[in-house]
């Protein structure tokens, strides 16, 4: 069974930056891709950036693109996802996921997606 553990959510106000964890345990992850996705209220799911776990490839949602940066610990299972001049509008519900498909791939098959964790609050004050 996998867990996935997200921490480092918080108030931010805008300009400033946060740093999200994901602790993944359960199972080897060397196939597999882990992903951030984040969920304002009453919209939809949104895909927020992917990697592998050998970072070999990652992808980027273009509205976080030079502002968020995915990385990993691999001795630690734990992804990280560096969120850098905040805005307002990226203020959200940050999960983290895994599945064995490619970065570009879990950009578009949301539906496709087994793991989740429960979510960190991010929120950006204006």
């Amino acid at each position: 069974q996998v867990q996935l553990v997200e921490s480092g959510g918080g108030l931010v106000q805008a300009g400033g930056s946060l740093r999200l964890s994901c602790a993944a345990s359960g199972r080897a992850f060397s196939t597999y891709t882990m992903g951030w996705f984040r969920q304002a209220p009453g919209k939809e799911r949104e895909f927020v950036a992917a990697s592998t776990w050998s970072g070999s490839s990652m992808h980027y949602a273009d509205s976080v693109k030079g502002r968020f940066t995915i990385s990993r610990d691999n001795a630690k299972n734990t992804m990280y996802l560096q969120m850098n001049s905040l805005k307002p509008e990226d203020t959200a519900i940050y999960y983290c996921a895994t599945h064995p498909i490619t970065p570009q791939s879990m950009s578009t098959k949301i539906t496709w997606i087994n793991y989740w964790g429960r979510g960190t609050q991010v929120t950006v004050s204006s």
